[in-house]
């Protein structure tokens, strides 16, 4: 699967706050330590290496010892700032206190007791910090959407379960729009580009499996304890099955986000600034709603019997705007 940009970034910072720590380091730590091959630890030193402050003049930019690079050892010598402490402004502070409070209000019940800790106590020190005011008024006038879209009733129910570490039985629809019961160990909720899922253990597939928490039509706890699992830590990240038909989709540059955002299988970047996508479907209905949201940059779509089932979607939907146009003409 296509890293995402956010991932990255995440990652390069951390490499230069762990390199800055540490003094040195081999590439097989690194790559090891951050979940990645060696080559790919090159490609961030290499990124890092072009990145610095404003003006960007090679004094501007972070720096590494090249000598020992050629020897496998990668040492930071110039930091550029980044690993200094963070200093928050008033409107930063603000929108950081408004987004953990909501963090400790909607997922508070179905965290464990160290996460919730780690919360709360996250919350009481930047309150304290940026003073009653910020803490208590102005941020709780910020409203932060955590995208875990469900029922109230339903969000109730898994959060409870979570919580207290019992088993949920649930009413789920899948993208195939097939309705069935399952029996799960719930793990925790996931947040990931606008939409919530739980992370469980299915004991139907006897694998673990994310559920979309608005595809749950209903949810119940049961008085059985949910079992412990050995679910890997990337388990949250969408993996489809073997059913899943591999879709290739050339788009122009501006729908970058496509990359970055839909679970892609392969990214190939085109000579023309276009690129390709590679794209394990599930659900066809899923794959027009990806297609039909970015019409305007879709340059190819392979098989060609998915385009034409696209195409033919579309022009499904424009024939019914104007049927629904003519009729209030004639209401």
């Amino acid at each position: 699967m296509a890293e995402r940009a956010a991932d990255r970034v995440l990652r390069l910072i951390g490499m230069v706050a762990y390199l800055d720590a540490q003094g040195e380091a081999t590439l097989d730590d690194l790559a090891q330590r951050f979940g990645v091959p060696q080559d790919q630890v090159l490609a961030d030193i290499d990124t890092l290496w072009l990145s610095g402050t404003p003006g960007y003049q090679p004094e501007d930019l972070i720096d590494f010892d090249g000598f020992r690079l050629d020897r496998g050892l990668v040492r930071l010598t110039q930091a550029r700032g980044m690993t200094r402490p963070l200093r928050l402004g008033a409107r930063e502070a603000v929108v950081l206190v408004a987004a953990i409070r909501a963090l400790v209000e909607d997922l508070g019940p179905a965290l464990d007791d160290t996460r919730r800790a780690v919360l709360t106590s996250a919350l009481a020190k930047l309150t304290a910090l940026t003073g009653s005011t910020t803490g208590s008024a102005e941020a709780g006038t910020v409203t932060v959407d955590l995208g875990v879209r469900a029922r109230a009733d339903i969000a109730a129910t898994v959060a409870t379960a979570l919580a207290q570490d019992r088993r949920l039985r649930l009413r789920y629809v899948n993208a195939a729009d097939r309705t069935s019961l399952r029996d799960v160990d719930p793990v925790r909720l996931v947040a990931d580009a606008g939409t919530g899922y739980l992370l469980g253990w299915c004991l139907a597939a006897d694998a673990e499996r994310l559920f979309r928490l608005d595809r749950v039509l209903e949810a119940q706890v049961l008085d059985t304890s949910a079992a412990a699992h050995d679910v890997p830590a990337d388990a949250d990240r969408f993996v489809p099955d073997g059913t899943a038909t591999v879709v290739t989709v050339r788009l122009a540059s501006r729908a970058r986000r496509v990359a970055e955002t839909a679970p892609v299988a392969a990214v190939r970047n085109l000579d023309d600034g276009s690129f390709e996508v590679d794209l394990p479907v599930v659900s066809t209905a899923w794959l027009e709603h990806l297609l039909l949201g970015v019409a305007d940059d879709v340059v190819a779509v392979h098989p060609p019997r998915v385009a034409q089932q696209v195409a033919a979607t579309a022009r499904a939907a424009l024939l019914a705007y104007e049927q629904l146009a003519t009729d209030r003409e004639d209401g």
